[in-house]
Parts: structure tokens; sequence; C-alpha cells
């Protein structure tokens, strides 16, 4: 997750340079060169049933394909420290869809941590409505900040449905198989609009720096990541493993800070110590009965 949090940062340099779909496509294709040998069917592996087919396309087109795309489109239109907030609600966006989907118990304090992340999202909406409408946003072109938190909004529940659907993979796959085969639906989904965007893209007009930062944002993104991801999930609970998604909004808002010169303004760190006390009443340990 803290590795999540840099490349969320990183892709915001990156979709300056690169249209949306041809950084996603690259992206996927670096994955797709770098774990070849791990789509290979291990002896030992079962046979996959039609519904276990099924979970892996969904675990691709949500966290991978509609993620990347939730991703760079929101972070090329808000900033990344606002962004950094709105991924704060991953915790709970995971304890509500493991509720719903494996059954697991939710209690008082993680609706409270809901109600803080939501209630961050509120402060930081009013705070860039309120920058663009004096004409002080240069995170906001086109005064559409709205619109990219709400394309955030749509990869943190991206996010969310992929630790949960991970979490039923790891029970029938190995974390390098799945990685290599979600990540070749990403690839399979993105090549037509990727092809599209590389023909009228010069390639030779981005820099030496650029192309690492792509080869590291490619490796980070779809095999680092989502082996650490998948191999944790093999043995810890998807609520528990909710919890880690912490690392994802501090990383992106301190590399946004400290790499990208953004800067925290007094509402933006209001927003964020909401989406803080919620990741707090979340993940603080207590007494099974405090949170009855």
């Amino acid at each position: 997750m803290s590795l999540v949090g840099a490349y969320v940062a990183l892709s915001k340099p990156l979709a300056a340079v690169f249209p949306v779909f041809l950084l996603g496509w690259l992206r996927f294709g670096i994955g797709a060169v770098a774990m070849l040998r791990w789509i290979r069917k291990p002896a030992h592996e079962p046979a996959l049933s039609t519904r276990t087919r099924w979970l892996i396309f969904l675990e691709s087109f949500l966290g991978n394909f509609l993620f990347t795309l939730c991703m760079l489109a929101g972070v090329s239109l808000t900033s990344v420290v606002s962004a950094g907030v709105i991924l704060s609600f991953i915790p709970a966006a995971v304890a509500l869809l493991s509720r719903v989907f494996l059954k697991e118990r939710i209690g008082r304090r993680t609706w409270a941590a809901v109600a803080c992340g939501g209630l961050g999202m509120l402060i930081l909406s009013l705070a860039q409505a309120k920058a663009a409408g004096a004409g002080q946003s240069p995170a906001d072109p086109g005064g559409l900040a709205w619109l990219g938190n709400l394309l955030i909004l749509g990869a943190v529940f991206c996010e969310a449905s992929y630790a949960v659907i991970g979490k039923r993979l790891t029970a029938v796959m190995g974390p390098k198989r799945i990685s290599a085969v979600i990540n070749l639906w990403g690839f399979a989904l993105m090549t037509p609009l990727g092809l599209y965007a590389a023909l009228s893209f010069d390639f030779f007009a981005v820099s030496g720096a650029m192309w690492l930062s792509l080869l590291f944002y490619g490796l980070a993104a779809s095999v680092w990541t989502v082996w650490l991801w998948m191999t944790g999930l093999k043995s810890v609970p998807a609520s528990r493993a909710g919890v880690f998604t912490v690392m994802l909004p501090v990383g992106a808002a301190v590399v946004g800070v400290a790499a990208l010169g953004e800067a925290f303004s007094p509402m933006q760190l209001l927003a964020f110590a909401m989406a803080l006390a919620g990741l707090l009443l979340a993940t603080l340990p207590a007494r099974a009965v405090a949170d009855d």
C-alpha cells in the first residue's frame, strides 16, 4: 500500500505527458512482460471453475482496468493531496463490501469511520469549490476538481472490490499466477483504447527520466504491489487487510508534498484530519465489547 501511494502520486506527472489510455496500456504491457513466467498453471493448482474465471475477470476489470482509468483521470483533474484524502476512505469501503459479500461483521466504530471519511470529502469539496470560485486553484484545471474527486471515489470502490475478490481468489490460486492473469486481462481490456491513443502520440518527445518513471510505475502498479497484496491476503482476512490501505493515502499525500511541491491548505488539513480520525476509529485495537 505504501508503494501504491507512491505510484498514485507519480501518475500525476505521467498523466501530464501520456494520454490516460496510453499510460494505462503501457503499464499493463510492462507488467505482462515482467510476469511472463508466472502465467503458467502449476501442477498442484486445481482446474478453475466457471465462477472462479468470472471472479478473475471482475478482479481485473474493477481492480485493474477501471481503477487505473479512474485514478489516472482523477489525479489529472485534482491534486494529489486531495486524492490522498479521498483514498483514505478505502478501509471503510473494504469493510462495507466485506460485510456485503463476505458476511463479515461491521461494528459501530467502522460506521463512525465511514462518517468521518464522508465528512472529510465534503470539507474537501467545499474547499475546492471556494478556491475555484476565487481563481486560486492551480490543481483544478477548468474547474473540474469535483469530477476528479468523483473519479477518485470511484477508484476507492474499485480498490475495495479488488481486496474482497482477491481474498476469494487466494483460496484457489497462487499469488504470482493471480497477479499475472489479472494483469493480462487488464492489458487485453486496455489494448483497443491504448492503440488508438498511440497512433497520434509522439513517443520521441518523451524524456529519458519520464520513461524511467513509467518503468517504475508499471512494475510497481502491475507486479510488486499486486504480488505483495495477494501474498498477504492468503493469511489475512479482507477486512483486516483493508486496515493496511491507510498507507495508500498517506503515501500519496507525502509524495505529493515532498516530491511534487504541493502544499496543504488549512481546509485540506482539516479534511485530512477527519479522514485520519476515521482511520484511527477503524484500525485502533479495542475490546470486542467496545465495538458492539
